[in-house]
Parts: C-alpha cells; structure tokens; sequence
C-alpha cells in the first residue's frame, strides 16, 4: 500500500514538474532575426569588419527585452551576403518551430547582386505569407539603418557596437508590441 501511494506522489510531482517546464517553454518568447550582414553582425570586402555576434543587434535585442523583464531569446539567423531569394530558400530551416516573431532585414544585397526591386518585392511578400501562415509576426526592417551614420563602420554601410545597440533600442518596443506586451 505504501508503494503504491508512494508510486503515485512521485507520478503526481513528475507530471507537475513537467507541467511546469511547460509552461515556462511556453512563456518564452522566440525572436528569430532573418538576415544579412548587419543582422549577422559582419562586414564586407577585403577589410571583412564587423562585430563580434555577442554584439549585433539580435544579442543587444535579447539582453534589453530580459532587462525589460521579457523571458526573450532572440535567435540571430543572418547570413552575410543573402539576398531575399536566399533568406526564402532557407526560412523553414532559418525559422524553428516556435518561433513567435520574426524580423526581417532584407538588406540591399538584391541590387548590388542585379536583381530587380519587384523580385525582391514578391520574396519579401512570400516570406510575410509563409510565416503568417505558421502564426508568426514579422517585423520588416526596411530603411534599417536611418539614423545610424555616426555609428557606421568606415565601409559605410555596417555598423559598430554602438549601431547595433541603437537598432536593438528601436526594436524593443516593436517586438513586445508584436508579442502583446
């Protein structure tokens, strides 16, 4: 009698720890950063600069939303270098299950690789459907880095530490307002 009573508590406090873990996953909210080599935190040419990934922008996001009191984990997903063409092969492997919000930075790659403004329209468009289709929010970033001249690396186009940490100051507010908090 003992062991069975004893089998059933420890039956009953696994399945509440379980339950619990549960819940926690659940609370989490899963950022996916889709990208190219601002996202990723790189650079471009012979100088290949860039910032450590601890520093761009998804890492900043991640640590503000967790000061802010979010249980965030924001997943940086870029890829330097991608066009959107790249970004919509990739995005079921880019984009895990459970991802709540994702942003999306398609970046200029598209012109200075000779595509055209509608195919890059129509990927972008196609990204948005497929991830509205799985119930995923997405955050365009277009004009990505207005407002971050003084913060740019001597390429001109990537950003420092200090960039990054100024697109992952904008964002904080447009994540949790996309995860309804």
């Amino acid at each position: 009698m003992l062991t069975a009573r004893a089998n059933i508590r420890t039956g009953a406090a696994a399945a509440l720890v379980c339950l619990w873990a549960g819940v926690a996953e659940a609370q989490t909210l899963n950022v996916v950063a889709l990208g190219a080599s601002n996202t990723e935190g790189r650079g471009r040419g012979a100088t290949n600069m860039g910032v450590p990934r601890s520093q761009a922008y998804p890492a900043q996001l991640e640590s503000i939303l967790r000061a802010q009191g979010v249980n965030a984990r924001v997943r940086n997903a870029g890829v330097a270098g991608d066009t959107t063409a790249g970004m919509l092969a990739r995005l079921s492997s880019a984009v895990p299950a459970g991802t709540q919000i994702v942003i999306l930075q398609p970046g200029g790659n598209d012109a200075r690789r000779g595509g055209d403004e509608a195919g890059r329209a129509a990927n972008i468009a196609e990204i948005q459907r497929r991830l509205a289709a799985r119930n995923i929010k997405v955050i365009v970033l277009e004009r990505f880095g207005q407002g971050i001249g003084e913060h740019r690396l001597a390429d001109g186009q990537h950003f420092s530490a200090a960039g990054h940490a100024a697109v992952a100051a904008r964002l904080a507010p447009q994540v949790r307002a996309a995860a309804g908090q």
